[in-house]
Formats: C-alpha cells, structure tokens, sequence
C-alpha cells in the first residue's frame, strides 16, 4: 500500500524518528489542523499562502474578524470529528517507538519537525480531497520528482490515493470515494469544504454487476416445472388437475405463483425511478408485447400438436389467455410501483402500511369492486350456439335471472365476458366440462350424461376480465412481499414479515371458505387469492431460507436455469411450439417425423 510523506515547510527530514502509522482519527485530526490557515502558517506544515478571497489591507479589525470566522469554523470541524469519532470505532491504530500506541488529540498537530507515514486508506483519500491552501511541495522519493498538483500533505496524499485507491479501497473493505459528475469531467480531484460534504460509497472499486435474488428465480423455475407437469400428467392423474370448479389442486396454484412472482419482480426492478414517465412509458410497452404474444400462442393461430396447419379466424380469435393476464396484472402493479410511493421511513414492518398504504388501497378497492359485482350484478339468460356434425349448427338456453350464483351456468364473470368480449372470443373447453354433472367420467373428461345440463358445452374463459381483478391484486401481494426485500436487510427480519402475512392470509381464506366464500380457480374469488397468495408466501420464504441463507444452491440449479428462462420454456414446451416444431420436419408423410424416429409419439 503506498505511504504519503508530510514533510514540513522547509522540507526537511527528520530521519531520527521512527516512523509510525497513524489511525484514522489523528489523520482526521492533522488534516483539520492543516486546513487552518494559522496551524499550517505557523511552520508546522507548510508556508501559509493567502487564500484569493483575503482583502488586500490587514487592519486590525479586519484581521480580528477573520481570526473570529477561522476559529469559529475549525471548531465545527472539531465538533464533526468528535461526533465521527463516537459514532463509529477506530478501524486501526498506528505504532510509535517502542510498540506503544500514538493517539492525537482533535486538533492537535505533529511536532515541529517530524515527519510520519500514513496509509493510503479511505480516511485520507477523503481528506486529501478538503480544500487545503498549502505551498507545493516536490516528493521526490514518491513522485518521481515532479510538483504534486494543490502543494503539501493534501496535495501528496491525493496523489497517492490517486494511483493506490484499489489497493486501499481493497484493504478498507471495499470502500472507494464517490466523486462528483462536475469532477470526474473536469479530470481534477473534487475538493470540497468540510468534512460533511464527502461522500464514501460502500462500493468495490469496480462496478460489481447486480446480483439476482437466487430464490425469486429457483422458485419461478418450480412453478414452470410444475406447469409442465400439470400440462401432461394432468390427464392421467387427477389430483395434478385443475379442479373443475369448486377446491383447489396443486395445478390451481400455478397462476397466481406467477403473479406472485411478477409482483415481487417489480418491485427489485423500480427500486429507484428516476423519470417515471420513462418507466411508465416502458412498463406499457412491455406489457402490450406480452399481451399481443399470447394472442399469437393462445389466439387460436397454432392449431396444436398434431396439426401442422396454422391461422385464426379473427371473428373466433381468443381474446384472453395466460399471458395476457399476466401482461394486465403486470401493467398495473408496474404504475402501482411506479407512482404510488410514500415517503415514510421504514424501520419496522407496520411502517410499509404507511408508505405504501396507497397500493394497498388499490387492492381493497379492487377486492371490494370485484366481490361486490359477483355476489350483486344481475345474470339474465342468455344463449349460444356450437357446431355440430357436418354443417349443422346447435343451439342452446340457458336460464339464470338471478344474483349471486356462482354455479358455472349463471356466474357474473362469464356474464361480463360474454358482453364485453362476446362469446365467440371465449375458452371453447371449460373447465367445468369435467364437473359430474357434465362428464360420466368425473373428474375426467368424458361423454355427456343423458341429463347433462344445457351450459356443459358453453365457451368460459377462465382468464376472463372480471376474474383478472383478481389476479392483479395477488401481484400487488407480490409487491409488498418485494418491499421487505428492499427495506429489511436481515434475514430474520425478512423471515418474520413474510411468514405473518402469509399465515394470516391463509387462516382468513379458510375462514372465507368455511362461510361460503368458496375457493374458486375459475372465477378466482377473493379466499382463492388470498389462499394462492399465503402459499406462495410461505414456499418463496420456504426456498429462501434454504438458498439465500442457508446456501444450498447445487440442488437447484437447474430450477435456477428454468426460472432464468422462464418465458422461453413457456414458449417452447408449455405452449407446444418445439413439439410442432419437430413434428414438422418428417420424411415422405408427416406420421414419419423426428418424433416418431425417436419414439416419442405416433
């Protein structure tokens, strides 16, 4: 690490004395004393030179009036050292002769003469920078002869933790000097009055790259991973199944871990706005690629696996999906974020309800406009029609005129769907075709019963509008889980407001549910959101804990890989395009594709 000599106003050496380290305080000391016209006039550092802004005359008055102003400002100085002093220990002391330990007092000089050695450390790299008048002085051992730019201690100080600031900022755990815009331009070093005005930057000398939440992605990989799994086990085993419409399954809980997830993700991501028309503008824009994505993936335009035909009849075109669900919930938890801030501090965890008590009322409005509107619009009967054999065209009445039914027949969610976005543009295989009352082989899928209700066969789109309210208040969840990232930095702190909310979000939707408020995946009532999003709490704490603290990263890093590519293996696998890829390559006929040469399919 370099040394920076100080040398006194002849530049004479006293090679006599042991030289010694000095700590942080007496560097701080020194340099306060050196900023003090008369201390370093006095010969102990250096020649005073008059400073630009002193008057031309020295009349007695005029030189009291000065002499009032300097002590006045050094004992701020000292104050602000004191206050330094008390507030954070001394990071290292120095060795004089003999092996005992040198202290100065604040304010105190060396002696006249002497000549000591100090540490290119942080503390000096933040004091060579104050604004120091001395006479330049030449270091010719240390700066290969040349004048040291600004004269004296300052000026050799500055030049060393010039050429030394990695080194130093390695040995001071990590610690570097943050210079100013108008500095780092004008190729000078940022000379500032007063101690107050420096700023040090826990910081690597280099720009570290930001660091990923590893359990956020190992978690949206579990959720991919179970997709997948829902997608093609789901079939065959029952319980991997959405349920067809009251309860819950393991593969009902996909949707909103997403949300969840998004939610979370925002909030790392808008930390810091600095132009939130620029971010507002951006978070738009992304949220119509995600939308007008999953119209091409789920519109209808691939005709699937085994198809290698493709387009859409744009007067049949699905108009919601997975992906434009998440891309509405996304948009409006992103402007959420975005300009619903408060400015409270946060010290412990009732302080987020006060500085984001604005997002959480979003929620309870949209909640309350959400349950309001199933259990009172008014269902009336309505009709539709589906394509029969040949060219023949089946017609079908159904009967509601009613409030609060939650059935699949009569529920307000498919009645604002139906209205807004038309039955045409609707899911053409509802979940509830696998109810008893329409399949014989509940809760599989199967043929009609001899007395299946008349709705069995009608569009529902479980991603509808109405129950997309929903599922941006479970991303706004996501958010206040996100916000206890930001403002908590131990894990226990983190562990414990994560844990409460999630507990007391499941016990209410238990509640809910035991009352009637029935856990409802297609309409994604509010005991389902509250359910989905307590669970997805306590799993994301769950996998924190192990990988995040405990460290236990080998054994998920493939989950890690599926989180970090999540939307590709969305694309890829989930909405078949890799399989109709493949299929599409084939010799002679399309049954004698890359599939079937190996052994996967017919």
């Amino acid at each position: 690490m370099g040394q920076a000599t100080i040398k006194n106003e002849s530049g004479r050496r006293n090679r006599g004395k042991e030289k010694g380290e000095w700590s942080e305080r007496e560097v701080t000391a020194l340099y306060i004393c050196a900023r003090d016209p008369v201390c370093s006039g006095s010969g102990r550092f250096g020649s005073r030179r008059k400073a630009p802004s002193e008057p031309a005359t020295n009349t007695p008055e005029t030189a009291t009036e000065r002499e009032r102003e300097r002590e006045e400002e050094i004992q701020k100085d000292r104050e602000f050292v004191a206050f330094e002093a008390e507030r954070e220990p001394e990071s290292g002391t120095g060795k004089a002769k003999g092996g005992k330990q040198r202290r100065a007092s604040v304010g105190v000089p060396a002696r006249r003469g002497e000549e000591r050695s100090i540490s290119a450390s942080p503390s000096l790299c933040f004091l060579a920078r104050r604004s120091v008048v001395m006479t330049p002085v030449v270091d010719a051992d240390n700066a290969g002869g040349r004048a040291l730019p600004g004269g004296g201690a300052s000026s050799a100080a500055w030049w060393y933790c010039r050429q030394r600031r990695t080194a130093a900022a390695a040995a001071m755990g990590g610690y570097e000097l943050v210079r100013s815009d108008e500095a780092a331009a004008a190729g000078a070093p940022d000379l500032e009055v007063g101690a107050a005005k420096a700023v040090l930057a826990t910081a690597p000398a280099q720009p570290a790259a930001r660091q990923r939440l590893v359990s956020l992605d190992v978690f949206r990989g579990i959720t991919v991973l179970l997709m997948i799994i829902v997608d093609d086990a789901g079939a065959f085993l029952p319980a991997l199944n959405h349920s067809p419409w009251d309860g819950l399954t393991i593969a009902d809980f996909v949707m909103p871990f997403f949300l969840f997830i998004v939610g979370v993700s925002l909030t790392l991501a808008y930390k810091r706005v600095p132009d939130k028309l620029e971010a507002t503008k951006k978070a738009v824009l992304r949220a119509l690629k995600l939308f007008c994505l999953g119209l091409v993936l789920q519109g209808g335009f691939f005709h699937g696996v085994h198809s290698l035909s493709f387009g859409v009849d744009l007067t049949k075109m699905r108009l919601m999906g997975i992906l434009q669900r998440i891309a509405i919930a996304y948009l409006l938890a992103a402007i959420c974020e975005i300009w619903l801030k408060g400015d409270d501090d946060v010290d412990y965890g009732i302080d987020l309800f006060r500085k984001y008590r604005y997002q959480l009322f979003v929620g309870l409005v949209l909640s309350t406009m959400y349950t309001v509107l199933l259990y009172g619009m008014f269902v009336p009967d309505w009709e539709y029609q589906i394509s029969g054999p040949g060219s023949t065209v089946k017609s079908f009445s159904v009967e509601c005129g009613g409030r609060g039914d939650t059935g699949p027949a009569c529920n307000a969610v498919g009645m604002v769907d139906r209205t807004i976005l038309g039955i045409d543009h609707l899911y053409r295989r509802p979940v509830y075709a696998r109810t008893k009352e329409c399949s014989i082989n509940y809760p599989e899928n199967g043929p009609l019963p001899p007395d299946a209700p008349s709705w069995c066969q009608a569009p529902f789109d479980p991603e509808g509008l109405l129950s997309s309210v929903m599922a941006i208040v479970t991303c706004l969840i996501g958010l206040q889980f996100g916000h206890i990232i930001v403002h908590f930095e131990k894990h226990r702190g983190r562990i414990i407001n994560w844990l409460t909310p999630s507990f007391s979000m499941l016990a209410l939707a238990f509640v809910m549910d035991f009352v009637g408020l029935r856990m409802n995946k297609p309409l994604y009532t509010i005991s389902y959101t509250l359910a989905t999003a307590g669970a997805a709490g306590l799993l994301f704490t769950g996998i924190y804990v192990l990988v995040d603290v405990h460290g236990f990263r080998r054994p998920t890093i493939p989950m890690e890989w599926m989180g970090k590519h999540a939307l590709m293996i969305y694309v890829l696998v989930a909405c078949n395009i890799l399989p109709m890829f493949i299929r599409g390559f084939y010799w002679r006929d399309p049954k004698n594709n890359l599939l079937k040469f190996i052994g996967v399919g017919a």
